[in-house]
């Protein structure tokens, strides 16, 4: 059996060394297609140079002799990246200077709108791509506030549609810092129209940038966009931003700085395990409670005493004349 398998793992060998001086592509593809069972109709073999003595030649053939049986495909088509998938598509933040400086940075990885029953408008890639037709005139930026306005034009049934954010920085003595918040959400529609959110618990140090995995105004996203009181065009809109992050004060080197979450402590998966822990302590205590009682009872039957009955003297009497 030993006899039969070295030449196997010879040529073996000699294939993988072969391939990796000539192209590492290959040598993944093999690695790839050889996990596969499925058989592949398209087995093929890299002609390499003969050595003199004919051993690199020889070497592929016992290596195709010795795999062919297995319909081990040797060549596999690349497989594709998980980014490669459009919906995980990142783009760069989009920049927004003011008096030619840097103040303003943004990036969601999906933004997207819906005006009552309508379909639902994607506007990220007009936002972020690089060639996106997004117009930012309209921003500014100050020592206390910003805003970020994105002039999209006409959007399908939208005339001349554009979102506002806009943002306020303030120091609180109590915190002994600058904190910066989105104060409201605008969206701007059909020319005259105005749709108005206030911004809920939306903030971070000024120093930082703020991030959360949903600005929304839709209630399964915990609600971080109101409708403003004062406007009743709001209601009929649902706005969304997905991995929002955002930046308006104190940016340095056109670069995020270290993000504020908007995650708080009691998340679902943080609530279920402390549920989970409080039912195995109670558990163990019942079990311990018990434990400790049996020890008690146990001890309880080892001390106990002998109850003595004393015998009437007309018992021990009528004993006696018996005997």
């Amino acid at each position: 059996m030993a006899s039969t398998r070295s030449p196997m793992f010879l040529a073996l060998f000699s294939f993988v060394f072969l391939q990796i001086s000539s192209s590492y592509e290959q040598l993944s593809a093999f690695v790839e297609g050889s996990s596969d069972n499925a058989p592949s109709q398209d087995i093929r073999f890299q002609q390499n140079e003969v050595d003199a003595d004919g051993s690199v030649f020889a070497a592929e053939v016992r290596l195709r002799r010795a795999l062919q049986p297995y319909a081990w495909p040797l060549h596999a088509p690349p497989r594709r990246k998980l980014l490669q998938s459009p919906g995980m598509l990142l783009y760069s933040p989009l920049s927004v200077s003011y008096n030619g400086k840097t103040c303003i940075l943004f990036r969601a990885r999906k933004l997207a709108i819906r005006y009552r029953n309508h379909s639902l408008v994607d506007l990220t890639e007009r936002t972020f791509s690089p060639d996106a037709p997004v117009d930012t005139k309209g921003s500014f930026c100050s020592k206390d506030k910003a805003i970020l306005n994105l002039r999209f034009g006409d959007v399908e049934d939208l005339r001349g549609l554009a979102i506002r954010l806009q943002m306020s920085n303030t120091f609180y003595e109590s915190a002994g810092q600058n904190w910066f918040t989105l104060d409201n959400v605008y969206i701007h529609y059909n020319w005259t129209h105005e749709a108005v959110f206030n911004a809920t618990d939306v903030y971070a140090p000024s120093t930082n940038s703020y991030h959360c995995q949903h600005v929304s105004s839709l209630q399964k996203y915990d609600t971080l966009l109101v409708p403003s009181a004062n406007t009743d065009h709001a209601a009929s809109w649902q706005i969304t931003f997905t991995d929002f992050q955002i930046q308006a004060f104190n940016v340095q080197s056109s670069k995020f700085a270290a993000a504020s979450d908007c995650a708080t402590f009691f998340t679902p998966a943080i609530l279920m395990g402390l549920i989970t822990s409080l039912i195995l302590l109670l558990v163990l205590a019942y079990a311990l409670h018990m434990v400790v009682h049996l020890k008690h009872i146990d001890r309880y039957e080892e001390h106990k005493t002998t109850v003595y009955f004393p015998r009437s003297t007309e018992a021990e009497s009528t004993e006696k004349n018996n005997l």
